[in-house]
């Protein structure tokens, strides 16, 4: 029985570091960790999302799939009710299924790619509990690269020679950029919203106090963004109001500029690169008679001539860092703005002294740049998968709809598996995807979907088998990120609610039920586990001079910050330094303006250099005509993608119960909207609800709908009544080189909302019906 004492508990969560405070089994507080210099407010969620109505009570079943079996299961998902059974019935039909699709159409036809964030622990870290558990099973199709880098994750390596995900944990640190960054280019901002999160957890929110110590120190700044918000306010920059999707061209316009006018860096250029002079042509026009320069550019990018050769001019006259956010690469043709601006800090000639070169994601999550050096651990292992088809991430809905078909990936022809199962933990699909309307029709075909999830969430609507998990508040577990110093025990708060399970629990159930329970937990229950990772980290650590206390120590603290100080750190300061001791990962070895790599591809929509493709959709294109705003559907600033969607910090930021839409007076007052009106979004593919902000803060001919509010249509296709921004967002490959996703190229039209409006459902549990006889 719970206790009617008051109880403090600590916590640590991708946005921050928490005390919890319980009384009777009820959160009743949640304190920011106290030496936190700027707390995220998302942890106030926990208050009243913990016992929300949406909370999964019980394992439930769709209907239509419990009684017509799934190879005739009817396609009613996200439509049809659902029926409560016990623990043990549900995990028999998940065996069972599991095993009928191994047997009938092998591990191949499983899809456990189940992309998402998941909690900070590291134990019931949920996508590797997955992947272990069907490892162990034989295997499944999976998933490579990310939603937020995917564009990167494969350009970056052909032009940079290093991973990117490692590029970022070696981006030059804030101390570095402090001292001696005179000019910051911000290509998209360093928007301080997205540096409340960080990946696997945050101590410390630091970058704010970074920021304005580069300008106390005389740093400026250029913002170049649809959104003045994208720069936080007391950085004073300058603002540059480029059309969405045009920094490639703003590029090769300042780098035509720089070039011309014989800025650049010639021996840099001759000593650390290739394929300069392959590329010069294209820019100067010699190719295509058409030099790439500032008046050029300013007739795509809506900027005056002027400024971008002012611009220019700046760059090449001080010690200057160009940064990029990670949204340029999430739209169509993704890759070039991240291979231009290489190509562009290349010219300047800085990269690798400290202050200057190149970074990417400053913000994008609170541990890039900070000066601390990448510790890995604790980590549960995944085993390896003994299945090598996979797609990229952002490929799902061409995954389900297209089995058999071809696709082009990295110089690869691959081929889509045909997918009978899905089973996702740790994640919502129906966040993250574009066209939310084209995946509903491919989330149809697979003949089960199993699904793990606390909340009656849109992913756990539109599945088959839902099995109530534990939030982190409900379980023990240990909560470290890699690239951040804090190390912490994350204590059980409260009692799991209702029949909830941890994953572990629920896999080891079904790990029993098919014959590898002991593969599975290796004879250990959590708190085992828990020991064990901390002790296998424990000696890593040693080997690194860190000494940590014995787990029951650790255990008993409120954690531990460890000694990984790298305050000096430049990035690519050792190839600089050593270019032929130190060469890249690229075949020359150096930086690779012009790749024959990718152009042995023959991708017509990726060639050798980078180039300025026009976009699916943009303000300069024929589409505008009928949509003539562009959606920016960035990051939120009150939850973690769509987590604690039902919480208290998100919804308090909903206009009228609906996600707010920012757009810029002009192009409201043009329409007959007013601040706080419901207005409807629209394109061909699909339209959704929202509420009205007008602010100046976003440049004419753009509009602004974070991502992340809870899929919530009126009927199957139909109108989302709740303001998620996938139900207009384009769903189609940055390019035949990385398929990433191209939600950032999507135009829309917006007009004031006419007649009743319907009500906001998403936080409503679905119709739980009684088990047929």
């Amino acid at each position: 029985m719970p206790s009617d004492t008051t109880s403090t508990h600590r916590t640590f969560t991708h946005w921050g570091a928490y005390d919890v405070a319980v009384s009777g089994d009820r959160i009743t507080e949640v304190r920011a960790f106290g030496d936190d210099p700027d707390p995220s407010p998302i942890g106030q969620s926990f208050l009243d999302a913990i016992d929300h109505p949406a909370r999964i009570a019980r394992p439930a079943i769709r209907k239509g799939w419990l009684e017509r079996g799934p190879e005739g299961h009817g396609g009613g998902r996200g439509e049809e009710p659902f029926v409560e059974v016990g623990w043990d019935e549900a995990l028999k039909l998940a065996a069972d299924e599991l095993q009928r699709i191994k047997q009938r159409h092998g591990n191949e036809a499983i899809f456990g790619g189940s992309y998402g964030w998941a909690s900070a622990g590291r134990f019931h870290h949920a996508l590797s509990q997955l992947h272990r558990f069907l490892n162990h099973f034989g295997g499944y199709t999976a998933s490579v690269n990310s939603y937020s880098t995917a564009a990167a994750q494969v350009i970056i390596p052909h032009v940079l020679g290093r991973k990117f995900l490692d590029i970022l944990d070696t981006a030059t640190a804030w101390p570095v950029i402090a001292e001696h960054s005179r000019l910051v280019v911000m290509f998209g901002g360093i928007p301080l919203k997205n540096a409340q999160v960080n990946v696997g957890g945050v101590g410390r929110h630091v970058t704010r106090d970074w920021l304005k110590r580069c300008r106390d120190n005389g740093a400026a700044f250029v913002n170049i963004s649809p959104l003045r918000d994208d720069a936080a306010d007391f950085l004073d920059a300058d603002w540059l109001r480029v059309r969405p999707n045009t920094d490639t061209a703003l590029m090769l316009g300042l780098a035509h500029t720089i070039h011309e006018e014989g800025l650049h860096d010639t021996a840099f250029l001759e000593r650390y690169c290739v394929g300069f002079e392959r590329f010069l042509p294209y820019l100067t026009g010699a190719a295509d008679g058409q030099p790439k320069d500032a008046a050029w550019a300013a007739g795509i990018t809506g900027l005056a001539a002027a400024d971008i050769v002012a611009l220019a001019r700046r760059m090449a006259a001080t010690r200057c860092l160009i940064t990029l956010a990670w949204s340029l690469q999430r739209g169509d043709h993704g890759e070039q703005p991240f291979w231009m601006a290489s190509v562009l800090a290349a010219l300047l000639g800085q990269i690798g002294l400290p202050g200057g070169g190149i970074g990417f994601g400053y913000a994008a999550e609170s541990a890039i740049g900070n000066p601390i050096r990448r510790l890995p651990g604790p980590t549960l292992s995944q085993g390896r998968n003994p299945v090598e088809r996979f797609i990229t991430v952002a490929r799902i809905a061409d995954l389900l709809l297209n089995p058999g078909a071809a696709f082009d990936y990295n110089g690869r022809r691959l081929t889509y598996p045909d997918i009978r199962l899905v089973y996702w933990c740790g994640g919502n699909p129906f966040h993250h995807h574009q066209d939310l309307n084209r995946l509903r029709r491919a989330w149809q075909r697979p003949e089960t979907v199993i699904v793990h999830e606390p909340w009656w969430n849109p992913l756990a609507r539109h599945a088959d088998i839902v099995f109530p998990a534990t939030t982190a508040l409900e379980r023990d577990d240990i909560g470290r990120a890699s690239n951040d110093d804090d190390l912490r025990p994350m204590h059980k708060a409260v009692e799991p609610r209702g029949a909830a399970r941890a994953d572990y629990d629920i896999f080891t159930g079904l790990a029993e039920r098919l014959g590898f329970a002991e593969a599975f937990t290796e004879g250990r229950d959590e708190a085992a586990w828990l020991r064990h990772l901390y002790d296998v980290f424990r000696q890593g650590a040693a080997r690194e001079a860190i000494e940590l206390p014995d787990f029951d120590d650790f255990w008993r603290s409120g954690g531990l910050r460890l000694p990984v100080e790298d305050a000096d750190r430049v990035l690519f300061a050792d190839f600089r330094a050593d270019p032929e001791g130190q060469p890249l990962g690229t075949p020359s070895g150096r930086i690779e303006i012009f790749s024959e790599t990718i152009a042995a591809f023959a991708y017509d929509d990726c060639p050798g250099h980078p180039v300025w493709r026009e976009p699916a959709e943009w303000l300069g294109g024929p589409a505008a005509a009928r949509f003539p705003l562009h959606l920016v559907s960035n990051q939120p600033a009150t939850r973690l993608h769509s987590q604690l969607d039902c919480g208290a910090t998100s919804t308090a930021s909903k206009v009228a119960g609906r996600e707010p839409v920012t757009i810029n007076p002009g192009d409201a007052a043009a329409r007959g909207i007013g601040d706080g009106d419901v207005v409807r979004l629209y394109n061909d593919r699909g339209a959704c609800l929202a509420g009205a902000v007008v602010s100046d803060r976003v440049m004419p001919g753009a509009v602004v709908l974070a991502t992340g509010a809870w899929y919530d249509p009126d009927r199957p296709g139909g109108l989302d009544r709740h303001g998620n921004p996938n139900v207009l967002t384009l769903d189609k490959g940055t390019s035949r080189l990385a398929q990433g996703p191209s939600a950032h190229t999507t135009l829309v039209e917006v007009e004031k909302a006419a007649g009743p409006l319907p009500p906001v459902k998403a936080f409503e549990p679905p119709q739980i019906s009684p088990k047929s006889p």
